[in-house]
């Protein structure tokens, strides 16, 4: 079980105006920041960043949206980081997401689902290091 866990607030909560309401939920859950960046993904990046979904249906859907504007990418800290971070972002479908959570109040849809979050401990340390290099980590 690692300390850490990566999320990344998308294009669409950005957009709207939801960093510091977001940022703020996700401090208030217990969550300390160890990086942070606004940047914007080219869709070169935002592909290789959800290669592993190359050969699904939604693949090209996904690196155009994530392109579309600015994101947020973050590496978080806490005990237990990943499975407690995805109970605060909730299910990735809003109308499914339990009540107070990110996507509960933040997301539009199942495609603009207002933020990522890592589903395992490896694959935390891998988005984490996609982002950020130990430089850039406090």
């Amino acid at each position: 079980m690692s300390n850490i866990t990566f999320t990344m607030l998308k294009p669409d909560a950005v957009g709207n105006g939801h960093t510091g309401a977001i940022l703020d939920h996700i401090i208030k859950s217990g969550f300390g920041i160890v990086a942070m960046k606004y940047l914007q993904l080219t869709p070169e990046r935002a592909g290789q960043f959800y290669e592993v979904h190359k050969a699904r249906p939604f693949y090209n859907d996904l690196v155009k949206y994530m392109s579309s504007g600015p994101i947020v990418a973050v590496i978080l800290t806490k005990d237990n980081a990943v499975e407690d971070f995805r109970k605060v972002i909730g299910a990735t479908d809003p109308a499914k997401a339990e009540p107070g959570t990110i996507r509960n109040l933040f997301a539009k849809s199942i495609e603009a689902n207002a933020v990522h979050g890592s589903d395992s401990d490896e694959n935390a340390a891998i988005e984490a290091g996609f982002f950020f290099n130990r430089f850039e980590r406090f």
